[in-house]
């Protein structure tokens, strides 16, 4: 049991429900106590200890529904497999047809073409559908008794059993590292083998051989059932590989998405973007969020301790410390949002301001010629609405960055002061305009640090009409930024270094 939740954390984790390893031990302390009997209160427990927001829950449901699944111990009349053979009914009156049904996979075609034990090569094959199943099933008497385990189990018509060993088996064949659709056939035709399939096949050579009416019945009766065993297991690789494969392509696509430049990304992968965007911003505010006051420890404050310790006549009971005010950082982002550059504008402030946690005091700025304040617009719309908003406003016009910097110096030069950090996204392509770098060099002077990010390869600046060559002198930092990836190491620098 302890193995099935570890794999289960590990089922979470892949699907964005982060879960620290004290949390893992809590799980398995709630689960010790709880117990596994009953399905919906080991549930709720878990639930309560390791999902923590709303988002969290859903994908919490999701994953413990899809994993625990457990819709296989029913028949197909709703009642368990614990009734599926009534210990009250005449040994003489024959089973319904559905009683011998394997699993919730019957009537499916499960995950791929060959339905029946016959296509992997089996010496049975194409007898799998041979049998009528609008007949009456022979009596369990009326056949001889199987000789290998997986024929026992098969005739014992014992679905929780039957499931418990799939499980076993795909434990022991490590089903959770399943990782592509090609791996499906490989890791059920395991499973199978696993649980005793081929004793099985040998045992039907065997009986297929016998003259004996008892021997050929259980050889029709076993090969129906092993047929819907191997559905079964599909069904089980099938769930899995959507519980585990899935979650763990959608993080490679993830990551190939913040390490591409964000021109090359296509416009259909914007959602991928967003939740990409997203998620860095949980990780950055989770790792920066921290107390404003952050204690000296080693250094007392000898002033304060005293007048602590008056009311005990001197003594020096209490100790008190030193302490520094860490004030989060004043951050004006300042975007050139003409068309080569829009994109990377457009995602650096749906970035910038899904930080809000840790960077409430960011002021936005945005220009192709003239420059303006957008502050306000994300304060009144949606992220979306409001980038919309800008880019329809200030994406027009050819590039001007001195005429944008004096803009700059008289809407927000007077407020920029030692705790602030300004940052400055684009080109530097001036199409041959005066660059105003003296400007630049006043907000340098001022401020706590200017960070020039620049979307293009480091091998391209200073080409043509660019005048990153000028600017760079007058800045703390340059980055090339042309990346999600990038982006995030920038900002994490930036948070390390004011908090």
């Amino acid at each position: 049991m302890e193995r099935t939740l570890a794999s289960f954390v590990r089922a979470l984790r892949m699907a964005d429900v982060r879960v620290s390893t004290a949390e893992t031990l809590d799980a398995f302390r709630v689960a010790e106590m709880i117990g596994w009997q009953d399905r919906q209160r080991l549930k709720d427990a878990l639930g309560a200890v390791l999902a923590k927001s709303q988002n969290e829950t859903g994908a919490f449901d999701a994953c413990f529904d899809q994993f625990f699944y457990f819709d296989d111990l029913k028949s197909d009349d709703g009642h368990s497999a614990d009734d599926a053979i009534d210990p009250n009914r005449p040994e003489s009156e024959p089973e319904p047809p559905d009683n011998q049904a394997i699993g919730h996979g019957e009537g499916q075609g499960g995950g791929g073409g060959n339905g029946d034990v016959g296509s992997d090569g089996d010496p049975d094959a194409g007898h799998g559908g041979a049998t009528d199943l609008s007949e009456a099933r022979v009596r369990v008497e009326d056949m001889s008794a199987p000789s290998s385990s997986l024929g026992r189990l098969l005739m014992a018509d014992d679905r929780t059993a039957l499931a418990m060993a799939i499980s076993h088996a795909a434990g022991e064949n490590k089903l959770e590292d399943i990782r592509f659709f090609t791996q499906k056939g490989l890791y059920t035709r395991r499973i199978l083998e696993q649980m005793g399939r081929s004793e099985l096949i040998d045992e039907i050579i065997t009986l297929d051989a016998s003259t004996a009416p008892p021997d050929q019945r259980l050889a029709t009766e076993l090969r129906t059932r092993s047929d819907r065993l191997r559905e079964q297991v599909r069904d089980h690789v099938e769930r899995q590989f959507l519980l585990h494969a899935d979650a763990h392509g959608e993080r490679l696509r993830a990551d190939m998405v913040r390490k591409a430049r964000v021109t090359n990304v296509a416009r259909y992968n914007d959602p991928l973007m967003r939740r990409v965007i997203a998620r860095m911003a949980r990780q950055l505010v989770a790792a920066h969020s921290r107390k404003r006051r952050i204690t000296k420890r080693g250094t007392l404050d000898l002033p304060r301790m005293m007048r602590k310790n008056m009311r005990y006549d001197g003594n020096m009971v209490e100790l008190a410390w030193k302490s520094k005010r860490i004030d989060k950082p004043r951050v004006f982002a300042v975007c050139d949002v003409s068309g080569s550059v829009a994109s990377y504008a457009r995602f650096m402030l749906m970035f910038l301001y899904s930080l809000e946690e840790v960077l409430p005091k960011v002021r936005a700025f945005a220009f192709s010629s003239q420059l303006g304040e957008v502050t306000d617009l994300f304060k009144r719309y949606d992220l979306d609405e409001a980038i919309k908003r800008t880019l329809a406003a200030h994406g027009q016009g050819s590039t001007d960055y001195g005429r944008a910097l004096a803009d700059f110096e008289a809407l927000a030069l007077d407020d920029v002061d030692r705790r602030s950090t300004v940052l400055i996204l684009g080109d530097a392509r001036n199409n041959e305009g005066d660059p105003r770098t003296d400007l630049l060099r006043k907000i340098y002077q001022r401020s706590q640090r200017v960070i020039w990010l620049n979307p293009e390869q480091r091998v391209s600046w200073d080409s043509g009409d660019s005048e990153m060559c000028r600017y760079r002198a007058h800045c703390h930092q340059v980055n090339e930024c042309g990346s999600l990836e990038q982006l995030e190491r920038v900002v994490s620098d930036l948070l390390r270094a004011v908090t």
